[in-house]
């Protein structure tokens, strides 16, 4: 089946949610969610939105945080650009309904973060992104230029190469014209035609085995738009989230917002003993790059499996106002947060990298827009300030808003596009070679590409990424379309760029700390 539509959103996060209302007005939308509107990162962000609202905060100690915690890798301009239109940003959620935390006076109830010289976090309780989320369904949901499509998931870009003319990386005159989606619901490829596509497909988590992300984080915008010939950039710096709840056989990890060490909690040693001062004078609110690796270090040293996280000095009434879902989760399962320390473990949870953008989200290809975790704007650098990810999706999605809708006009939809051809491909019979393939890449990437690297380590995980590409390309030949055989294809593409990209950084800088290019000023 072909559709046709002015533009395309592939994801349904609060980037692909928020370019999608503000595109609306200039013309038909079609927003694609590879499950269902709800299942999505942005759902999952527990802290908050980082802005400067009240003095003593100012612009300036914002962009100077940002510009400390990506290592030297941030673009300024961008950085700038960030935090000047933070404000506007959060003002736009506001109207369009989500809610934020007030104190008694009225003004916003504003935490810290790991890396925050100020107090500048904007939050809902601990459930911030679900109620973004909330406000942005109902308006999505409502507006009649949209039109959702439920379990559809993105297989590739539509570029010349769909017309056979050959396209190379690094050809100017690349252009995107749609997607081919593959409709889960009745089994069939769709056609989708559109002068403007936004890739808002968040990150690739679900690669390693401790994460934070659900199981749709398989890198599938980045892995599309890579084969599309577009840029990557940065692929080598994920962020390991210091603290997630210790709690074996759960997936994904449940988190531990930063903002609980915002309001006071310590990290210790389990003998009780601080430690996070000897690696950083800004102690447990240290970046997330140090943190992680200094609770990695010790648990190494140690023998341990977690670190505690204190907050039985806290007191019980302001922390579960702020913390209700993160209290009850710990309570269920045996740990009273006011009464004991809590077990945490780094886990794999925001991909710094991506697909390389301008300052108005665009991609290098022609009429192909990315916003979110998908997209490298050079915010972060070598690792990601703490809350700036949803500040990032709102400003890239409306600027790239604003430079699509002054294009639209001009472009036209693209003929001769050909349906999808799996002649002569089959269902694949046997799901345990994609289940078993997929445990093994996780398996790798975390073994051997994680918090701290070496050569012979990624030396060993190229190889063995290469030979579960060359398995899953022979099956992918062969096979129709399935959900779980075109994510499994997706993450090795990422695992293999992130790879490739870690073997190329001769240094040890942010989140990419190798152990043969050690950082004297950095935690081993």
């Amino acid at each position: 089946m072909e559709h046709k539509t002015d533009f395309l959103v592939v994801g349904s996060g609060l980037a692909g949610m928020s370019y999608a209302l503000k595109v609306a007005e200039f013309g038909s939308v079609i927003l694609l969610s590879k499950t269902t509107l709800d299942e999505t990162n942005t759902a999952l962000a527990q802290g908050g939105i980082a802005s400067v609202t009240y003095a003593p905060d100012n612009l300036e100690k914002h962009v100077q945080d940002t510009l400390i915690a990506g290592d030297g890798l941030c673009n300024e301009k961008i950085v700038r650009i960030v935090v000047n239109e933070a404000p506007e940003q959060i003002q736009s959620l506001i109207e369009w309904g989500a809610l934020f935390d007030k104190a008694p006076d009225g003004k916003f109830d504003l935490n810290r973060e790991g890396g925050h010289s100020e107090r500048r976090i904007l939050h809902y309780k601990d459930s911030t992104g679900a109620e973004i989320m909330r406000a942005l369904l109902a308006r999505v949901k409502s507006h009649p230029n949209i039109t959702i499509m439920e379990k559809s998931f993105a297989l590739d870009l539509i570029t010349q190469h769909h017309l056979g003319r050959p396209v190379f990386r690094g050809n100017p005159d690349i252009e995107c014209y749609g997607a081919y989606t593959y409709d889960i619901e009745h089994n069939r490829v769709d056609t989708i035609l559109s002068k403007v596509t936004m890739l808002a497909t968040g990150g690739s988590g679900y690669i390693y085995q401790t994460t934070t992300n659900p199981p749709i984080a398989t890198g599938d915008g980045i892995a599309m738009a890579y084969r599309a010939k577009a840029y990557v950039e940065n692929v080598e710096f994920y962020q390991f989230h210091p603290t997630s709840l210790y709690n074996p056989g759960e997936r994904p990890s449940f988190l531990i917002s930063e903002a609980v060490r915002g309001l006071g909690g310590i990290l210790k040693t389990q003998d009780g003993a601080e430690f996070m001062n000897k690696y950083d004078p800004r102690g447990s609110l240290a970046s997330r790059d140090i943190v992680a690796r200094a609770i990695d270090t010790e648990m190494k040293n140690r023998g341990e499996d977690f670190v505690l996280l204190d907050c039985t000095h806290i007191d019980p009434e302001n922390f579960e106002a702020h913390f209700p879902n993160i209290y009850k989760k710990c309570l269920s399962i045996g740990y009273d947060m006011h009464k004991v320390p809590i077990p945490v473990t780094p886990a794999v949870h925001y991909f710094c990298g991506g697909v390389r953008t301008d300052e108005n989200g665009q991609t290098t290809i022609r009429n192909l827009y990315a916003s979110g975790e998908v997209a490298c704007t050079g915010l972060h650098g070598a690792n990601r300030l703490a809350s700036n990810s949803l500040l990032e999706a709102l400003v890239f999605s409306n600027r790239a808003a604003i430079d699509s809708t002054r294009k639209i006009s001009a472009l036209k939809f693209q003929e001769g596009i050909l349906p999808w051809n799996d002649e002569g491909t089959r269902n694949p019979d046997e799901m345990v070679l994609i289940t078993q393939s997929t445990k093994e890449l996780q398996e790798i990437m975390t073994n051997y590409v994680g918090i701290v690297r070496t050569n012979a380590r990624m030396k060993r995980a190229l190889d063995r990424i290469y030979i579960l590409y060359r398995e899953t390309e022979d099956l992918y030949s062969q096979s129709k379309v399935s959900v779980k055989l075109c994510e499994l294809r997706n993450a090795i593409k990422v695992a293999y760029l992130i790879v490739k990209h870690a073997r190329q950084r001769k240094e040890s800088r942010g989140l990419h700390y190798n152990l043969d290019y050690p950082k004297k000023n950095r935690v081993v």
